[in-house]
């Protein structure tokens, strides 16, 4: 079995119950660790996540321990970049012994073909967005950030994270599109025009739950979140579905 998760956005500081969220993303991690073979966690896991040379954030103890326990015993944890968690470097690699994506991974699972990304900067016309996008990726910023003492920049990315969060949620929860406008279907199209063989796009980012055939043979899933909606997808080798994970109900 092969599961797919994304955006925890763990450490948020405009959420309650941070510990509660946390706890319940390792249950269900835990609940899947005799099935599972691959997870793959498409990104913005962290809320905020800048990596030192040998200092990382503080927390996240529950999650990067079951993590470790996932990988220890054999079970490929495939961590994506999110646009909350860019500045990952080595630290989940040598410690908690995922394999790291920074970019779109294309992948063959069980004689289907799947393209995985987390979807920010993906079709997105937002010109602020993707400045900003390109400005954090950058990695003479990234340099100049990590001179900032970890006191300071931690909390100013925690902050940032917080007043955008809250900002989105001022403006409402995020809309679902349309099919013509919506801009991971979009790329999505536009790519399979070139890579006919891709069976299965999976994404994160939008906050949103979408399940859409794309051609008779091609087939689009954006993962949802888990903040409030815990969705995972999961592909047994031969159907994929998604579902959302009710603690002390769902059986994943």
């Amino acid at each position: 079995m092969v599961y797919f998760i994304s955006d925890a956005h763990l450490g948020s500081r405009a959420l309650t119950s941070m510990r509660t969220r946390e706890r319940r993303l390792v249950n269900f991690l835990d609940a899947i660790k005799h099935k599972a073979t691959a997870i793959y966690m498409l990104g913005d896991m962290f809320d905020f996540w800048f990596e030192y040379r040998d200092v990382v954030p503080k927390g996240y103890t529950r999650f990067l321990g079951k993590v470790s326990e996932l990988t220890d015993r054999g079970v490929e944890v495939h961590f994506f970049i999110g646009n909350h968690d860019i500045w990952c470097k080595n630290y989940l690699i040598e410690e908690c012994g995922v394999i790291m994506h920074y970019e779109p991974f294309t992948v063959e699972i069980g004689g289907k073909m799947f393209y995985l990304a987390h979807g920010d900067g993906l079709g997105d016309p937002d010109r602020k967005f993707r400045f900003l996008r390109s400005m954090f990726h950058n990695p003479i910023l990234q340099w100049m950030f990590a001179g900032i003492h970890p006191r300071w920049s931690i909390d100013f990315g925690l902050e940032w994270a917080k007043h955008s969060r809250l900002k989105h949620e001022k403006e409402g929860a995020p809309r679902y599109m349309g099919e013509q406008n919506e801009p991971l279907i979009l790329y999505s199209k536009e790519y399979l025009k070139t890579h006919h063989d891709i069976n299965y796009f999976v994404y994160g980012h939008r906050h949103i739950e979408l399940d859409l055939m794309l051609t008779r043979e091609a087939r689009l899933l954006i993962l949802g979140e888990w903040v409030d909606l815990c969705t995972y997808a999961v592909f047994d080798g031969k159907e994929m579905r998604m579902e959302n994970y009710i603690e002390g109900e769902t059986k994943p």
